[in-house]
Formats: structure tokens, sequence, C-alpha cells
């Protein structure tokens, strides 16, 4: 079992909460009003953000088109480098265009690699200038912990984070960009002639979900950055490292639900934010899981993947008989970042 570094408010925030395995990665719940910490555990060992990252890449688009660069309404197109990314893309031939408007739903929403891509080109010219204009914002948000590489997430060794960069991030883009709030709330969108759905199963199944993004590589594991809203309280909820979507999405409702049963306790206690709480001695990094993490992509093998399946199917049996539970194959040749 994972040690947690609950804060005082925390202990009894969330003291029902346990992590149903001793892998849990780090986690941050936080108010996105004044950020206060409701709990914290790990929040600053650096992770690979993974598709986390098109966080970064939409807040710098936000800030171009409040700059005067850019407009929603502002053609992308797509350069043969934006075109060779892999999925989770679009899939959009060399030339082909869109609006700025349909690029950024195409990024929160399908978290689209050869979009981040166009987005990054149109704003600064190339993919390069735009992470140097990433990285400056994020040391401008207070991010020290960070560093990007690309403006998608696919796997780069120098790509890093924390939960508490993150909670940084997020709390900036809906502090910064209240306008574009309904963005990260969308489940699905259509893109010329392709409806697109969301990878985040939060937002059609959590009370109060209105954001944010989730992310996916083998050395990550299953992140999501989760915002939900209830009687005016927007709390925000970072997870890492978990080692299959579903141990995601509940450890993230969990966090959530427990923060809001006991919202009105926060003031009882020590008052610690993100910015104030000190930084952790022994915060470690950069982590990788990818011996961990449940997925065909990862290189588990199909012996493994077959057990996993035959569980979760006499799982479900056993609770709901009425339910056949049919175990699928997966292909073993999807790319890391297509899963989410």
């Amino acid at each position: 079992m994972t040690k947690l570094k609950v804060l005082a408010a925390g202990a009894s925030v969330l003291a029902g909460l346990t992590v149903s395995h001793a892998l849990a990665g780090p986690a941050l719940l936080f108010d996105a009003a004044d950020g206060r910490i409701l709990y914290a555990e790990d929040l600053d060992h650096q992770w690979h953000p993974a598709s986390l990252t098109k966080i970064m890449t939409a807040y710098v688009v936000f800030e171009a088109i409040k700059e005067g660069k850019v407009t929603l309404e502002t053609r992308i197109k797509c350069s043969e480098l934006a075109h060779v990314q892999p999925p989770s893309k679009i899939g959009l031939n060399v030339g082909a265009e869109m609006s700025i408007q349909k690029g950024l739903e195409a990024l929160i929403i399908k978290s689209a690699n050869d979009v981040a891509v166009m987005l990054a080109e149109a704003v600064a010219g190339s993919q390069e200038a735009f992470v140097e204009r990433m990285n400056a914002t994020a040391q401008r948000l207070g991010m020290t912990r960070t560093k990007f590489v690309n403006a998608n997430g696919l796997p780069e060794p120098e790509q890093v984070t924390t939960a508490r960069d993150l909670a940084r991030l997020s709390g900036a883009v809906f502090r910064d960009f209240p306008e574009y709030a309904h963005m990260w709330a969308m489940t699905e969108t259509r893109v010329g002639k392709a409806q697109i759905r969301t990878h985040n199963g939060l937002l059609n199944n959590y009370a109060g979900a209105d954001g944010m993004k989730t992310g996916f590589i083998c050395d990550s594991g299953y992140n999501v950055v989760a915002s939900a809203t209830r009687d005016g309280h927007k709390l925000v909820a970072v997870v890492l490292g978990e080692v299959t979507g579903n141990d995601r999405s509940l450890r993230a409702a969990s966090l959530l639900e427990h923060g809001f049963m006991t919202y009105n306790w926060k003031a009882m206690f020590p008052i610690q934010t993100v910015s104030s709480l000190p930084i952790e001695p022994d915060a470690k990094g950069p982590i990788t899981i990818r011996e961990s993490v449940i997925s065909w992509v990862c290189g588990k093998s199909q012996k493994a993947m077959a057990k996993l399946r035959k569980r979760r199917a006499e799982k479900i049996a056993a609770t709901n008989p009425s339910k056949k539970v049919v175990p699928r194959a997966k292909s073993a040749k999807a790319a890391e970042g297509s899963k989410e």
C-alpha cells in the first residue's frame, strides 16, 4: 500500500479513501477558486504527462488569441510533420485545413496528436518555437519541475511534470480563460465528416463533471486532470500513473466525491495552497511504470491480458448475472498514445 501523504485537512476530508493497489501514483485535489489543497500524495514526483501536455498547448493557443495573433476562425493547415504523428489523431491529409476553433475541439475532445502540431505551427511557425513558448509559460506559472519537448505529449524521456505543476496549469486555465470552459466539458463534436468523442469517461458518468483532460503513454500509465462543479464550488483532481483507464476514473471520482462531501470542513484546518505548500524534499523523478501498465501496447503478454479479461468478466457476471460479457481481443499494433 502506498503511504498517503495527507495534509491536516485531507486527513479528515478523505479519511475513508483507500488506494486499490500498491502502484498508485501521485494525486492531488484542490479548490479551483483559491488553490487550497484538500489532498496531496507525492505531488512533486516528476511524471511523464502524456496528453495532459495538451492542456498547456491549449493555454498557449488561448494566449495567442487574446494577443490578437490568431482568431478562432484562423485556418490551420496539416503539414507533413502533423500528418505523420501517431494516434490518437484525426488523420488529416497533408494540406488539409480546419479552423483554430475546430482544432481546439479536436485537441481537447479527441486528444488529436496531429492537430496539436498543426496548432503549434500556426501559432509559432514551428513546433520547436511553440515548445519554447510552452516552457516559458510554464516558468511564468510557477511550474518549476516541468519541461516540454513536444506539443502533444507523445513519448519523450525529458518531457516531465508533477501533480502540483498540473494543478497550477489547470487552475490558470480556468482563471485566465473562463470563456473557453465549455470546451473542456464537450463530449463530442464533428470535424469534417467525422464525429469524434471524448476519452474522458467522467464527463458522462460523474455528477457535476465539467473537464478536463486524459493522457496515456506506457511510461506514464493512465493520467487525468478532472474537474467538477457542484453548488458553485469547482474542485479539480490530478491523478497520475494508474495502471488501467478504469482505475484512473475511479480514483479521480473518489477524490472529487470525498472533497464535495466534506467541502465545508476545510475552513476548520490550516490552509495550504498549491503555491504555499513547500516542495517535498524527497521528490523523485522522472518515474516510469511501463512494466505495470495493463495494456497491449505496453508489452503485456497475451496470456496476462486474457487472464485479466476473464477476471473482469467473472466479476461482472457475479454482480449482474443477466449481463453477458464477451472478452474482446485487442491489437498489439496500436500506438502508445492511442488509448488515452
